[in-house]
């Protein structure tokens, strides 16, 4: 049976899965979606003069944020995404470190980001070091970006050949354990969640590229991501007989909270 669980470890450490992004770091930049715009509207607060991204990745939020805030500060602990980064995104500055190590002063923010990265640290440890950079009342905002999952044929698309359906119930453990952490971080309040639907027009091609850019297809076996990209193409054109592009449910799940103050 193929099967490859987008949100499991898979055959990979949690730690590899982490770091796998950066060997595709220009194919992520150009086929992930950025998040969706009336999203980052409800995360960034009224007033915010200095915002930061941390686990920036190719800068996909980075971007968004220059549009609604004078200072962005990108931090991304991958050298090869942070290369990205700064070359896209070339009035931002941009730092080298992680959730659980930022490199910026006590108070210094008006808000802090984390999109599409949070399952990937240890709340731990990043929800008290980012109090620790947030001014008091500050926002932390953490969002993820992927197509809607919450329709059976999108969802369908990184399911394996012989694999049973993936229900909307296990989709919604899965987004819960995503957020682990946040239901009662400590040294917030007022938190709040919301989820933005959006369409995204893509090539069936690049539609099957963006599967490629999930970390439990990226450290798969080389046969094993094939075949589940030939599996994602078919049901593709199967669906979409004779068409090369097509409008791509996507949605940008949030959670926003204050920063108590000190």
């Amino acid at each position: 049976m193929l099967s490859i669980d987008p949100y499991g470890d898979g055959m990979s450490t949690h730690a590899q899965r982490a770091r796998s992004f950066g060997a595709i770091a220009d194919e992520y930049d150009r086929l992930r979606p950025s998040p969706g715009a009336a999203a980052v509207d409800w995360l960034v607060p009224d007033g915010c003069q200095v915002a930061v991204d941390v686990a920036a990745g190719t800068g996909k939020m980075t971007r968004a944020l220059t549009e609604r805030v004078p200072t962005v500060i990108a931090v991304e602990p991958d050298e090869r995404m942070r290369a990205v980064l700064a070359d896209r995104s070339p009035t931002v500055r941009v730092l080298d470190g992680t959730g659980e190590q930022i490199p910026l002063p006590d108070g210094s923010a008006d808000a802090l980001f984390v999109a599409s990265a949070w399952h990937w640290l240890d709340p731990d440890h990043a929800l008290p070091e980012i109090a620790r950079v947030l001014r008091d009342g500050g926002r932390l905002g953490v969002l993820w970006t992927s197509r809607d999952r919450d329709i059976e044929w999108v969802r369908d698309l990184d399911r394996g050949p012989d694999d049973p359906p993936w229900d909307g119930a296990s989709e919604g453990q899965h987004r819960a354990r995503r957020a682990e952490g946040l239901a009662d971080a400590r040294g917030y309040q007022k938190p709040e969640t919301a989820s933005f639907g959006f369409t995204r027009r893509m090539t069936l091609e690049d539609v099957v590229e963006m599967v490629a850019t999930y970390s439990a297809v990226i450290t798969a076996e080389p046969a094993v991501r094939n075949r589940l990209l030939d599996v994602a193409r078919d049901r593709l054109q199967r669906r979409f007989p004779g068409e090369t592009e097509i409008d791509l449910p996507m949605r940008t799940w949030c959670w926003r909270a204050e920063r108590i103050p000190r």
